[in-house]
């Protein structure tokens, strides 16, 4: 590989990642201010108020200026490292979205992870198999993957899981009664991770198991692979050192790629599970009308989708090195 090419690839993503960024900020502000319902009204309540105090209260947090003076402020405040101020819970967004960051990406990328190694698994049994029934069986999982909305599969996994057998919890991140460090902390926080984190996997593992028995069951045809069972290689060798090595790349850009959806849609599994992270953050925001909380939480989703797919190119690029860079 080409270290001078390959430089100028990164400097060129990140540099038509700062527009794109740009954009972002712009479209989703832009959408959140002219989305239906007022904050004031939230934040005043139905208790009935003098005119003037509502005036107030619409300058004190910039809201009676016009949108496009608003937007060139936002955005000035964004490149200084500002989200601005969260109308409802009163503290800077920065802060009340790095308190909850935590909890989410422990719930991503523990279900990422997952969804990674037994959908890989999976995909690599049913490619071995192909047409048989453990194959047929697992496309079965992957049809289901595919269908089940995962709101739908976390009350499912509360209702038998929790209720039912009362096995795992079904609220919250962790035990009050927990102790606060140490081992024992550590199996509580996951035994309250594993019915959110299967939930929230189960999509994922679905889609990553079809790509990777679809790229394993191209490769297997290839000329060297025919070589290597030419060489008297046995056929696990050849499934898992030569044709899952050359199979990897799409499996990979999936992976990576999916990691900002992971994101997004961890904001309906934590409101069923009562998990602390953004995406219940979000969801009580909307509920608050709290515009620069969810502006806030959008471009921060954003951002992570195109630094994950900067990131899953160069992986792509040095996993495969037949990739040019330009």
């Amino acid at each position: 590989m080409n270290a001078r090419s390959f430089a100028v690839f990164v400097s060129k993503r990140l540099l038509l990642a700062i527009p794109l960024l740009l954009l972002v900020v712009v479209f989703n502000f832009a959408l959140i201010q002219f989305a239906p319902g007022d904050p004031v009204n939230v934040l005043i309540g139905d208790f009935p108020v003098p005119e003037a105090y509502i005036e107030e209260i619409r300058r004190e947090f910039g809201l009676d200026k016009p949108f496009f003076e608003r937007l060139v402020i936002y955005v000035g405040q964004v490149f200084q490292g500002n989200l601005g101020f969260s109308f409802a819970n009163r503290q800077p967004v920065l802060d009340l979205v790095l308190d909850r960051l935590g909890a989410t990406l422990k719930l991503t990328l523990t279900a990422l992870v997952f969804a990674s190694a037994v959908g890989i698994f999976l995909g690599a049994i049913a490619a071995r198999h192909r047409g048989k029934p453990i194959d047929r069986a697992i496309q079965g999982v992957v049809v289901a993957g595919d269908s089940i909305p995962e709101f739908w599969l976390g009350q499912i996994l509360i209702v038998v899981f929790a209720v039912g057998l009362g096995w795992f919890p079904s609220q919250g991140a962790m035990s009050l009664r927990a102790p606060g460090e140490g081992f024992a902390a550590i199996l509580s926080q996951a035994h309250y991770l594993v019915l959110p984190a299967l939930a929230l996997s189960f999509r994922y593992l679905a889609l990553i198991s079809r790509i990777t028995r679809a790229s394993l069951v191209e490769v297997m045809s290839s000329d060297f692979i025919l070589a290597a069972r030419s060489r008297g290689a046995s056929e696990r060798t050849v499934l898992y050192v030569h044709a899952l090595r050359n199979a990897a790349a799409p499996v990979v850009t999936v992976i990576g790629y999916n990691l900002g959806f992971v994101l997004a849609g961890a904001a309906l599994i934590e409101t069923v599970f009562g998990w602390p992270g953004i995406g219940r953050l979000l969801f009580t925001s909307i509920s608050a009308r709290d515009y620069p909380v969810m502006v806030g939480i959008l471009l921060l989703i954003s951002a992570t989708v195109v630094i994950t797919n900067l990131v899953t190119d160069i992986i792509y690029g040095l996993i495969d090195p037949r990739i040019k860079y330009r």
